[in-house]
């Protein structure tokens, strides 16, 4: 079947929720991938970062199939082997003292919303149902109701109201704006140390610092969305190491388990997971031995791997290949590590279409606010890939 006849029956069949390239992947290996006709692309998109470690990358391959053979699933109203064991490596490997495994994204962004207000009523003496967090303007922290309802992207929220209360948007960077927010009923702070989805926005420097003072100063949670920009991504094990802090809450997802089995954390300490009693809180799939395993295996390749200092040697040298293309479509190149954006001038005509013609030369990436080309390959790719990259993407962006 070719790639017509996939498209096709998916059309048919699938809710409309995405726009992909019409590109049908059936194949991956490392940093490339290919189609259903045998077509080969380099992946610079990294499904958004899950696959940091690489496609199929053998060892997290071994560790799901050798754990998939033995146990799966047990619920959490029994323990299993692999939990206690990954709780201890993440904690040690992240400097966190307590850890709640969930698993997507969206769900560990739920829990901390829960954990930071339960947190605010038991330890700071906020009055019951008064809690307040605080969030960025052009923010993405998932797709639930709650979540979407504190965005400001209209699209992510036109015709799904009511939404959840007790959320205050703010510029992202402005760490006045975040003083001036705080009132004796804010709980958290919770801000992605790069907006990724918002087009790869980059803080001005000193931005997180400034948080991290405010939110000591005024008793605040601190909490960093680290599911793009951490494990690696930006050439720091998480982004927040680029400006020397530590956030109250880490959370991460996406490459927990190189893109193997659907897992994600919540990372903190005792005073503010503590605040969960049984049966408060709980998934049936969270901290299955399963994805355990697999997360096992995938933050040992980054570490043993070196793949978080590969991504700052490379996410340099893909810049500085960037920065040199003279093109009249480009305003603006940025990023950190294996994290970049390239945004366009309006009068490019939007990102989609340089998108499309990359796709057609063999590489794969995404467009994210209209204007703005996502380069994020996974952690394993070298100079040569690189270069082999460039040979494609320069002639694409200087294309009438």
């Amino acid at each position: 079947m070719d790639t017509r006849h996939f498209i096709k029956t998916e059309d048919k069949y699938g809710a409309r929720n995405y726009h992909p390239l019409d590109v049908v992947i059936s194949k991956g290996n490392g940093i490339w991938v290919w189609d259903v006709e045998g077509n080969k692309y380099m992946d610079c998109l990294s499904a958004y970062s899950a696959i940091n470690q690489g496609h199929c990358h053998p060892r997290i391959q071994k560790a799901l199939t050798e754990q998939a053979s033995r146990l799966t699933l047990t619920s959490r109203a029994f323990r299993n082997n692999q939990l206690g064991p990954f709780y201890e490596e993440i904690c040690s490997l992240t400097r966190s003292h307590m850890v709640l495994p969930m698993n997507s994204g969206a769900e560990a962004v739920e829990t901390v919303i829960k954990a930071v207000r339960k947190w605010g009523y038991t330890n700071k003496k906020v009055a019951l149902d008064s809690a307040e967090i605080i969030v960025c303007n052009n923010n993405f922290h998932g797709r639930t109701i709650t979540i979407v309802g504190f965005s400001t992207e209209e699209q992510y929220k036109e015709g799904f109201g009511p939404f959840t209360p007790g959320f205050k948007s703010i510029p992202f960077g402005d760490a006045d704006a975040l003083e001036a927010a705080i009132t004796p009923n804010t709980v958290g702070f919770l801000v992605e140390p790069i907006q990724g989805e918002g087009g790869v926005i980059i803080p001005p420097d000193g931005y997180l610092q400034r948080c991290r003072e405010l939110c000591t100063q005024h008793n605040v949670i601190l909490i960093l969305d680290e599911i793009q920009t951490g494990l690696g991504r930006t050439g720091k094990l998480f982004a927040e190491e680029h400006d020397g802090i530590e956030a109250d809450v880490t959370l991460v997802g996406k490459a927990l388990s190189g893109g193997f089995y659907p897992i994600s954390a919540v990372l903190s300490n005792a005073e503010v997971l503590g605040v969960f009693m049984p049966g408060e809180h709980g998934s049936t799939f969270g901290g299955n031995p399963l994805a355990c395993a697999v997360a096992r295996e995938a933050l040992k390749v980054l570490t043993e791997e070196n793949l978080v200092e590969n991504a700052a040697t490379m996410g340099n040298y893909f810049m500085q290949k960037l920065n040199a293309v003279h093109s009249p479509h480009i305003a603006e190149v940025r990023g950190k590590g294996l994290m970049i954006g390239v945004e366009l001038k309006p009068s490019a005509g939007g990102a989609r279409r340089f998108c499309e013609a990359l796709m057609h030369k063999g590489l794969l990436c995404k467009e994210t606010h209209e204007h703005v080309i996502r380069f994020a390959p996974p952690l394993v790719i070298g100079r040569e890939d690189i270069d082999w990259a460039m040979e494609r993407i320069g002639p694409v962006l200087c294309m009438e």
